[in-house]
This record gives C-alpha cells, sequence and structure tokens, in this order.
C-alpha cells in the first residue's frame, strides 16, 4: 500500500535524545512516502491505529518495524470517588520523584536498540519533574507513608470536560491513586478521564480494568 504523510520533526525530542527524529502526520493531500523522504532523518515514528492492517503493511514495506503497542483508556469519573489521601508535589519533591521514575519506567517505546539503555528511565524522569512544575501535565499528586512517597500520579486537563493521566506509578497503591486521579477531575468538574498504557504493561492493563476504565482504543508505534 501507498502511504501519504508528511514528516514533522521532533524537536524537543531530538534535542533531549540528541538523535534527529521526525513523526509521520498521515494527511489525505500529503506527498507519497518515499525512502528518500525517511533517510533525511536518522528515525521516524509512526503510530497507527491498530485496525489500519494496510497502513501497517505499507509502512514495513518502507523499512518500519513494530516496536510497542498502546491502549488508550476512558473512564467516566462520575461522582462516588471519595477524597484520597494524598497531597500536592512540590519542587522539594522532585529529586525522589526523579530517581523513582528513572527506575520504574525503564521499559518502555524509548528502548534499546533504537535509543540507549538508559534513555527510557531520563525521559520519564523528566517528564515527572515538568509534571511537578506544571509543564506538559498540570500536577503530580503524591500518596505517601510518613515521609516516603508510595506512589505518584501526574494529571493534565485537556479541556472543559476531559483530563488525561500523564504517569502513575506505586506498588499496591494502583486504585488509591486512580481514586486520587478521579476526585482532581470532580474537584474541576470534568466527567472524563483519559489514560493510556502500552500493551506489554500487563498490571497497569489490569488496574484500569479493575478501576471501571473501558478501552477505548488501540495502536501500533513503529519506527525506522
Amino acid at each position: 500500500m501507498p502511504v501519504q504523510a508528511r514528516i514533522e520533526s521532533l524537536d524537543w525530542e531530538n534535542q533531549f535524545f540528541a538523535v534527529n527524529s521526525g513523526i509521520l502526520r498521515f494527511e489525505e493531500d500529503a506527498p507519497l512516502l518515499t525512502p528518500q523522504h525517511l533517510d533525511a532523518y536518522a528515525r521516524v515514528q509512526a503510530k497507527i491505529s491498530t485496525q489500519q492492517t494496510a497502513l501497517l503493511d505499507g509502512l514495513q514495506q518502507l523499512g518500519f518495524k513494530l516496536v510497542e503497542g498502546e491502549v488508550d483508556f476512558v473512564l467516566k469519573v462520575g461522582t462516588q470517588h471519595a477524597p484520597s489521601s494524598v497531597e500536592l508535589a512540590t519542587s522539594a519533591d522532585i529529586p525522589v520523584l526523579r530517581d523513582l521514575a528513572a527506575n520504574i519506567f525503564t521499559q518502555s517505546r524509548f528502548r534499546t536498540p533504537w535509543y540507549q539503555a538508559t534513555d527510557s528511565g531520563r525521559f520519564y524522569a523528566q517528564w515527572v519533574e515538568n509534571a511537578v512544575l506544571g509543564t506538559f501535565d498540570h500536577e503530580c499528586l503524591l500518596l505517601k507513608n510518613g515521609n516516603a512517597i508510595q506512589g505518584f500520579v501526574s494529571m493534565r486537563q485537556l479541556n472543559d470536560d476531559e483530563a488525561r493521566i500523564g504517569l502513575l506509578a506505586g506498588r499496591g497503591v494502583g486504585a488509591q491513586l486512580m481514586d486520587a486521579a478521579c476526585f482532581w477531575c470532580q474537584q474541576r468538574g470534568l466527567q472524563t478521564l483519559r489514560v493510556a498504557t502500552q500493551i506489554s504493561n500487563t498490571a497497569a492493563l489490569r488496574r484500569y480494568v479493575q478501576s471501571g476504565a473501558t478501552i477505548e482504543s488501540t495502536a501500533f508505534w513503529l519506527y525506522r
């Protein structure tokens, strides 16, 4: 299948990972994608719906390889969630949160051989720091036992009705963190909570289903 797409430079990722990379934007009026277009980048990413099997075949013929699958969940917040015993992360929490994220999120689509072995941890450490500072995600909520952080969840309001979980991590406290995320939405009058995870993360898949979320869509990430 011929593939029509434009290549958009991933400026922030390029600076962070020191790799010249782009991502495909599929548009009906986009030019036909050729190896020559792709060769201008050290790496090109593509995210497609798992239902787009013809597009998958076309990308593989151009040299793209499957890297990871993604599942996107949606949860109607309602009013059934009581306030959770959480607190808002501050800049003082950043060093600990960075270490936690770097050690927890070691397996992701930012993996070898496409990236360096430590790049996934570095990426998510920066993500949680940005969440605390209100950059991209808006806030980071903490669940603590005394002074020790048991888990954290970062939140981003998308519009007047929806929010998205960015990162969620904490052994044995996933239910409490989901309750905290839902209550965060309730405080802002938001009705819909979204969250995505990789197909290989079976613990997260189970947690979101147990918390009442349903699968809205699935996707493939491919790299060349």
